[in-house]
């Protein structure tokens, strides 16, 4: 038997209706094409939630039956496998009836899925299908922010005469005829006795052939926010607040162009133009994000600053030959500018105070034509770390800045 790429693991919300369980599993073994074989179940619900669970799949013989009947591997289902939601004092819910509940529910659905997706060896599989609407919601929204490429979300679709059936699970090999008074699909039970569950009428149904039932998995796409967004809030709440500042600096950011030989930049609409000095150094922290990224894979930037530098690396004279091409498409070739520039500079470098001071400058003379510090600070040179280790960079997106070297455009 070939080895398995990732260890399956299924995690469900569920509640007064568990059967959502054995019926996903039904269609993830026998319908999906390759089935899927789950290694591992995980099952967030309430405290009554979990009765339910316990009576109607485990004591009832249910759980164990599947396996058996279908020739697979049993999946250990019992305590360690159900994840009730608790209040501050550490008691299981009986029901989710607050916002308080809410948050809790949701904290502890997004803290499993960040926990069954740490691992790369692992691919998970999520239900909607069971519990309260907002069961449903929480995971799909922790599937957003934390499920990998490989990671599935479904919800499970049953024939609307078996879907309110307290005696269907899933469908049998072999047709069964199904009644008002019919017992669970088990062949435990002793004398075949209705569970407390089925001692009702079954919604006026004389009969159903289980051979008619239709389990179906709709797998459900949504948009992956994982190594995209920074995501180190704790609670679901955090973790949304955060993800939403992520994407509105991403894509607020108004686009920068560095028109060189016209000795300026644009930011948005605004035009604001530098001494060449300025220039070559602003330009040196420019392309150092665009051309020397350490996370090429990555489309955004967001709060990464892996691509800053010390002003020492600004500073030698292999820094100034990088510079060069950028001065000389400012001057015409007779003017001696270029000539001027090498020979202050071509022996040791631009001193790192040369450098400070033109930073200082820089920053300056964009916040003068951008006060709004929420805007410019995308623009301005950043420092980071304490002084003698301190790393320059602009915050930008590389993706939002064009150059323009009065020949190409450089995107």
């Amino acid at each position: 038997m070939a080895k398995k790429k990732f260890k399956e693991i299924a995690l469900f919300v569920t509640g007064m209706t568990p059967q959502v369980i054995t019926e996903t599993l039904y269609a993830l073994t026998q319908e999906m094409k390759p089935p899927v074989l789950i290694d591992e179940i995980c099952v967030i619900t309430t405290e009554a939630g979990k009765t339910q669970l316990v009576e109607k799949l485990i004591k009832s013989g249910i759980w164990e039956q599947f396996f058996r009947e279908y020739g697979l591997d049993p999946v250990l289902l019992d305590d360690s496998s159900i994840h009730m939601v608790q209040d501050g004092e550490q008691e299981a819910l009986q029901d989710i009836r607050n916002k308080q509940d809410n948050e809790l529910l949701g904290n502890l659905i997004c803290g499993m899925v960040r926990e069954k997706t740490a691992a790369d060896s692992t691919r998970l599989h999520g239900s909607i299908a069971g519990g309260r609407k907002t069961m449903s919601y929480y995971l799909g929204a922790a599937f957003q922010l934390f499920a990998r490429p490989w990671d599935r979300l479904y919800h499970v679709l049953v024939t609307p005469e078996f879907e309110s059936r307290q005696d269907f699970f899933y469908k049998p090999k072999k047709n069964r005829v199904l009644t008002p008074n019919s017992p669970p699909l088990c062949e435990r039970g002793g004398r075949g006795e209705l569970l407390p569950y089925q001692k009702k009428g079954l919604g006026g149904v004389t009969q159903l052939n289980t051979k008619d039932a239709h389990i179906n998995l709709a797998e459900l796409p949504f948009i992956r926010l994982r190594d995209k967004i920074p995501l180190n809030g704790r609670s679901f709440t955090e973790l949304v607040t955060q993800g939403q500042q992520e994407i509105d600096t991403a894509t607020r950011q108004e686009p920068l162009t560095i028109n060189i030989s016209e000795k300026s930049i644009r930011i948005g609409n605004e035009d604001i133009d530098f001494v060449p000095m300025q220039l070559v150094i602003y330009l040196a922290l420019v392309r150092q994000k665009l051309e020397h990224c350490p996370h090429t894979s990555h489309d955004h930037c967001l709060d990464c600053t892996d691509c800053f530098i010390p002003v020492v690396d600004l500073s030698t004279p292999e820094a100034l030959n990088r510079m060069l091409p950028d001065y000389k498409t400012m001057f015409d070739a007779l003017s001696g500018r270029v000539e001027t520039f090498l020979k202050n500079w071509s022996k040791d470098g631009i001193r790192p105070d040369i450098i400070r001071q033109n930073i200082s400058k820089i920053n300056r003379t964009i916040k003068e034509h951008i006060p709004d510090e929420t805007r410019s600070s995308h623009y301005t040179i950043a420092a980071l770390g304490k002084y003698g280790s301190t790393r320059y960079g602009v915050r930008i997106e590389k993706g939002k800045i064009r150059i323009v070297d009065g020949r190409r455009t450089y995107v």
